[in-house]
Parts: structure tokens; C-alpha cells; sequence
């Protein structure tokens, strides 16, 4: 397929989809798309020849797509963006501390006891892993996901200081947890090589601070341009061009496009645009990025539900897929725990809120991406297929199940 072919497609499937759940389903809207386009996928694979024409779109239109390029370098920073916007800043600054501490010690800690209890799980059942590919799947699976989480907290009722928690772990986290993928692929694609606490930080200050740098120096100019004007068609641009232009900046830095988005998203979206009190200039901006950022989620939670045709049905690697999400789960318990254990009074966070904030740790579109990433390994087809089932158990079961079991939990608590 030509480009405008696969756009054309992309978002015909993508829009009978939506108008299906919307019409009959009235499912969550990324959740209903992204059932529908698992449904389509599993026709695809176990239904060929009966449906040829159908089964040959929904292929072609998979193996036209760089899914890994298209989310990390082209839609992410939209996602992001359009997130960071509408985060408020106030309730960011009063929480910065948890935020933080689960956000980079938390996806540290998930990924070493993930890696180390699925290492041990899968020795016991019989499916020998190295721990260095352990090490990477838990680095790609432990960062939650930004647009996964905005797209389902929008109609639960989290507690608010919870929400804010989770909110803000979801947009910062995702530097330390690309950092760790890079090193750890690193270790495991050059067997002998050791590991280089010296090269890492190196790495997690140039992709990190890096990107926030950027973010920062390139939201400044772009607001500082909105402020001098009125015209809304003017600032709608000046904002869509800021978002590509870190984007393109950010791969050729070498620097975090995901932290350089979010800066710049909550830059603007904290400071008004005029001084005058009843400008509704910044309301507006936030109303159009609210559409898009509603367009793009769909449009992303059916390419995720499409992805599945790249995966391989084999019971090994859905049993290794059924180990990680029970794995992943205690990790991201534990990673919430021990923090709060040392840092109690700090953190504010109770221990009765460790099941939500577990429960409500969803993962999403990047897990897929870095998984996708992947370079050939005797390991690469069992790490995407389990990763594909934690996502679509986290967006599907837990999404799903996210307020009763919010409910439950506060139920408990009061009780």
C-alpha cells in the first residue's frame, strides 16, 4: 500500500470501528476499538480462506505500518503533548515527590523483581531464559503508558491526589524505563560485554535531562510566540509545528522526544496566554487537543488490536505471557511498597492505596513498540507474545475492572 492508501484505511477501519462500539458495544471507547480490532486480527489468522479480501486488507495494511516508528516518533509526542496540556500543574506540584520516587525508583525496582521472578518462574516450568532477556522484557513492560492511562482513568472514580499519583508516574516514567531497554538490549546483543554504571548514567542524563531541556527551550520560544498574537488559527499551528519539531529535533539529539513533550505540554498549559481575564484562548487550544488527542487514541488501540497478526501462536509463549502478568503485577506492588516503607511520611502515600495505584498501572502502545523494536534473537518472538498479552490484559481486564475494583478497595478502607 502507498501512504495515502494506508491512512485512507487506517482510519475507515478505525471510524467502523468506533461507530460499532459507540452503535451496539458501548464499550470505553479505546477499549471497544481495540476488542473490535483483536477480533479482526484473530479472523485474519484463524479464518483466512473463508474471508480472502478481508484477510488480505487487514495484512496488508499491518505489514505497511512500522508500528514501533509511527507510535514512538510520530504519535507519541501528540499523545503526550495533548496529556500534559491538560495536567494540572498545581496538583503536579503538590504531589511532585511521589510522583517522582514512583516514576524512577519504581520502574527500577518492577524491572529487577520482574525480571527476577519470571527468570526463576519460566526456569521452574521447563523454559530456560537468560536473565538478560528477562532484564529486557521487564524494562519494556514496567513503565506504565501515558496514553493508555489518560485514555481510561478519564471515567473512574480514583481518588484525586490517586489520580494525579498515576496521572504523573505515567508521563515522567518513561525516560528511566527507555534508558534501561537501551542498556540492558545492549548487554544482551553483545554476550561477554559488562555493565557500565558510568555509561548508564551517561545515557539516562543525556536522554533524560537532555529531553527536558529541550522541551523546556523549545515550549518557551513557541509560548512566548502565542502570547504576542490573538489569532487562535495562529496559535493551533505554532503548537502542532512544536510538537514536531521536538520530535524531529529529539531523534537527532538523541535525546527523550517523550520528556521533551511533556515540558513543553505543561509549560503551556499552565501560563495564560493574555493577561486579559476573560480570554478564553488557552480553553480553546485545550478543547482542540482534546479532539485530537480522542482521534489519535483511537486510531492507536486499533493499530495495537491489528498488531496481534505479527504474533506467534505458540502455547509456550502464552504460558510465558500468562507468568508475566501475574509477575508483573507483584513487581509493581512491590515497587510501590518498598518506597513507602522507607519513605512514608514524605511520600503521603498510604498502604491501603498500594492496590489501586497496582491495579491501576496499566500498560499500553509503547510496551508493544519496544517489544516490536526488538532485533532477531532466539528470544524476540517469545518477549513480543508475552508482552501483547500483558497489554491486552491490562487495557481489557484491568481497564475494565478498574472502578469496581476501585470502589472495592475504598469501600474496605472506609470500612
Amino acid at each position: 500500500m502507498d501512504f495515502f492508501a494506508v491512512i485512507t484505511t487506517l482510519l475507515t477501519i478505525s471510524s467502523i470501528f468506533s461507530y460499532i462500539n459507540a452503535r451496539w458495544i458501548k464499550l470505553p471507547g479505546a477499549i471497544g476499538v481495540m476488542l473490535l480490532a483483536i477480533g479482526s486480527a484473530l479472523l485474519t489468522i484463524f479464518a483466512g480462506k473463508t474471508l480472502p479480501d478481508f484477510t488480505r486488507l487487514i495484512q496488508e495494511l499491518s505489514n505497511s505500518i512500522d508500528f514501533s516508528s509511527t507510535l514512538l516518533d510520530i504519535l507519541l509526542g501528540f499523545l503526550l503533548f495533548a496529556s500534559a496540556l491538560h495536567f494540572d500543574i498545581k496538583k503536579l506540584k503538590s504531589n511532585l515527590q511521589g510522583v517522582l520516587i514512583i516514576s524512577t525508583v519504581g520502574v527500577l525496582l518492577s524491572t529487577l523483581i520482574f525480571a527476577a521472578l519470571l527468570h526463576y518462574a519460566l526456569s521452574y516450568a521447563g523454559h530456560e531464559i537468560p536473565m538478560i532477556y528477562c532484564l529486557v522484557f521487564g524494562a519494556l513492560v514496567s513503565p506504565t503508558d501515558a496514553v493508555a492511562v489518560a485514555a481510561l482513568l478519564k471515567n473512574t472514580r480514583m481518588p484525586r491526589r490517586l489520580e494525579t499519583i498515576i496521572n504523573g508516574e505515567s508521563l515522567f516514567n518513561d525516560g528511566i524505563g527507555i534508558v534501561l531497554f537501551i542498556t540492558f538490549l545492549g548487554l544482551a546483543a553483545t554476550p561477554g560485554s559488562q555493565f557500565s554504571l558510568t555509561h548508564t548514567a551517561s545515557l539516562f542524563a543525556q536522554e533524560v535531562f537532555g529531553g527536558l531541556l529541550l522541551g523546556l527551550l523549545l515550549g518557551t520560544i513557541a509560548y512566548r510566540m502565542m502570547r504576542v498574537i490573538r489569532d487562535f488559527q495562529t496559535i493551533v499551528m505554532i503548537s502542532l509545528s512544536l510538537v514536531m519539531m521536538i520530535s524531529l529535533l529529539g531523534s537527532m539529539l538523541h535525546v527523550s522526544i517523550p520528556l521533551a513533550v511533556v515540558a513543553a505540554g505543561l509549560l503551556i498549559g499552565s501560563k495564560p496566554f493574555s493577561d486579559n481575564e476573560e480570554s478564553r484562548l488557552n480553553e480553546y487550544l485545550q478543547r482542540i487537543w482534546g479532539l485530537l488527542d480522542e482521534l489519535l487514541n483511537t486510531v492507536l488501540f486499533v493499530l495495537i488490536g491489528l498488531q496481534l497478526v505479527m504474533v506467534s501462536f505458540s502455547t509456550d509463549y502464552f504460558v510465558a505471557g500468562a507468568f508475566a502478568i501475574v509477575i508483573l503485577l507483584v513487581a509493581r506492588m512491590m515497587s510501590i511498597v518498598l518506597p513507602i516503607a522507607f519513605l512514608k511520611r514524605s511520600l503521603r502515600i498510604q498502604y491501603t492505596s498500594v492496590g489501586i495505584l497496582t491495579w491501576a498501572g496499566l500498560r499500553g502502545g509503547i510496551s508493544v513498540a519496544l517489544a516490536l523494536s526488538l532485533p532477531p534473537s532466539p528470544y524476540r518472538e517469545l518477549i513480543l507474545t508475552a508482552s501483547f498479552c500483558v497489554v491486552v490484559f491490562s487495557i481489557l481486564v484491568q481497564g475494565l475492572t478498574l472502578n469496581k475494583v476501585v470502589h472495592r478497595l475504598l469501600q474496605e478502607k472506609n470500612e
